[in-house]
């Protein structure tokens, strides 16, 4: 595994990534537009759901707004990806690395199941997802200091 990671790190594409003067504080900014468009559009689902936005109908803002996170989600995802390369085997060795990794898949598992209906638990998964988001929020911050 390490191997792979040394090897991701030492590809043409990531060193020219990491001593670029503009692509990596590029898509380093992208990352966290992308982070924050995630999560207001998130939050704002959870919100409604649990009832503090109640002018709007929920299932036509759930709706608008889970394409809107869905987009945000992959660009997030494919920046994450392009800012990880660059340090690959080091991330790859940090608890809170993969700690956050396991709270957006549980994320993503809570999202599935909101949107697969959540019935009577639909309350409790929107709380749910709003811990979750702003954990892995937490965490991503985190990494940037240890």
């Amino acid at each position: 595994m390490e191997a792979a990671l040394v090897a991701i790190e030492r590809s043409p594409l990531v060193a020219a990534l990491r001593t670029s003067f503009f692509v990596y504080p590029a898509i380093s900014a992208l990352h966290i537009l992308a982070v924050g468009v995630l999560l207001t559009t998130v939050l704002l689902m959870d919100f409604r759901v649990l009832g503090a936005i109640r002018s709007l109908p929920e299932a036509a803002f759930v709706r608008l707004l889970r394409r809107v996170a869905l987009t945000a989600f992959a660009v997030a995802i494919l920046s994450g990806i392009a800012l990880f390369s660059v340090r690959a085997s080091e991330y790859a060795a940090m608890p809170l690395f993969l700690a956050k990794l396991g709270l957006i898949v549980l994320a993503g598992a809570n999202s599935v199941a909101f949107g697969l209906g959540g019935g009577p638990l639909r309350k409790p998964l929107a709380a749910f997802s709003f811990l979750l988001w702003l954990s892995v929020l937490i965490a991503g911050r985190f990494l940037g200091f240890v």
